[in-house]
């Protein structure tokens, strides 16, 4: 979840991880890094890292599960794709705070209440994880980023010794809910990403799966248990604050989804209006209207059938971004269309009404910012049914 230039990727590779025959004192310490969130859609949803420190040997580092490089070959495809190759860095986390304090973001640590036998395994885990041929995995961001893989070591190291705890944290909500939640619905980010994700993503979770939010990380943490000589203690021993800053927020643009979608929209009920007044038919409407939900539609095929990205499949934003729309764009174009059209529509206006009902049933929620066009959709293609029958 984090960027950084390649220079500084660079030199990251010049910090070889240290032998794990290294032992750590007995004033060492291993913490949950969190950072908050920045103002770039990538950073909406903060940070964690694992720091471990030890002013015995005078190591302080950072293992940072979120860096990714653009320059990597074939980044852009791979990301389209569902492939996308992410790294662990391990770097002095004196660099991590600069960064952070550079971009004025709010950095937590919790220092993990361990034996000296834990600290070490999380120290050899690290460090081997940190060579250069184990550092790089497939990044997948709701089961497999730099927020679970912490959950996901803390449970490999400590085993049965380690009980998560939900806490005051409500239970069996959807990823979907939950990512809305950090990012304001009337944004270009939200509208996209809730465009291109299917229905796996309303699914109920339990609340273990919430740590793909670094937020739900820090919080369950503190709420967790760890078994240490036979009795139950708290596995989070001491909170810090690191940096204190306000908690950015994303901006919502002056020419945000909503705005945009609703003067399209009554545009083109006023066109509509007009056209059923006028006994007429504006094709150029009918045509803009078809051949971007077609391409929307496409792409939501593509990412649905020809991607490896887990929660793209079963995306029933195909009931209005319908992909075969494109070719019917340049069908309704001629003075004189195809009769059988009024039965696509019709076809349409099925689909159409069966939004709502998914959407209330929490089948699959829908980008909110698109409820004027829904309506603007509805009322055309009625018109269009009855138009393109009495013509």
């Amino acid at each position: 979840m984090q960027i950084k230039h390649l220079f500084f990727l660079f030199f990251l590779g010049l910090i070889k991880p240290v032998h794990a025959q290294v032992q750590l004192s007995v004033y060492s310490e291993v913490s949950i890094v969190t950072a908050g969130p920045g103002t770039e859609l990538y950073e909406a949803f903060g940070h964690s890292a694992i720091r471990i420190k030890d002013p015995v040997l005078q190591l302080d580092l950072i293992y940072n599960y979120g860096m990714f490089d653009f320059d990597q070959p074939n980044f852009y495809s791979n990301f389209t794709k569902g492939k996308l190759l992410y790294k662990l860095a391990r770097y002095d986390f004196k660099y991590f705070l600069a960064s952070n304090k550079r971009d004025k973001r709010w950095v937590k640590q919790q220092v993990l209440n361990l034996d000296q036998q834990q600290k070490q395994a999380y120290f050899i885990y690290l460090e081997k994880n940190a060579l250069s041929e184990n550092a790089t995995y497939f990044y997948d961001p709701y089961f497999n980023n730099c927020a679970t893989k912490l959950r996901d070591i803390t449970a490999e190291i400590l085993g049965n010794k380690v009980d998560f705890k939900a806490g005051n944290v409500e239970e069996n909500k959807s990823f979907r809910q939950l990512m809305n939640k950090e990012i304001p619905w009337n944004t270009w980010g939200s509208f996209g990403i809730n465009l291109a994700l299917g229905s796996k993503l309303d699914t109920k979770r339990e609340f273990k799966n919430y740590m793909y939010l670094p937020d739900y990380v820090h919080t369950i943490f503190k709420n967790s248990i760890v078994t240490i000589r036979n009795q139950p203690e708290n596995l989070v021993k001491r909170e810090d604050i690191l940096l204190d800053f306000k908690e950015l927020e994303q901006e919502i643009p002056i020419f945000n989804p909503f705005l945009v979608f609703s003067v399209i929209s009554l545009f083109g009920l006023f066109i509509t209006y007009k056209d059923f007044k006028n006994k007429k038919r504006t094709k150029w409407l009918d045509f803009t209207l078809l051949f971007s939900t077609g391409i929307l539609g496409v792409l939501i095929v593509f990412l649905w059938f020809f991607t490896n990205h887990s929660t793209t499949p079963n995306n029933y934003n195909f009931l209005w971004a319908f992909a075969p729309n494109l070719l019917i764009a340049f069908l309704v174009l001629k003075n004189q269309p195809k009769k059988w059209l009024h039965f696509y529509f019709k076809f349409l206006l099925i689909l159409l009404i069966l939004i709502p009902v998914l959407w209330i049933l929490e089948i699959q929620l829908f980008p909110t910012s698109i409820i004027s066009l829904l309506i603007l959709l509805c009322v055309r293609y009625l018109f269009l049914s009855i138009n393109l029958k009495t013509m």
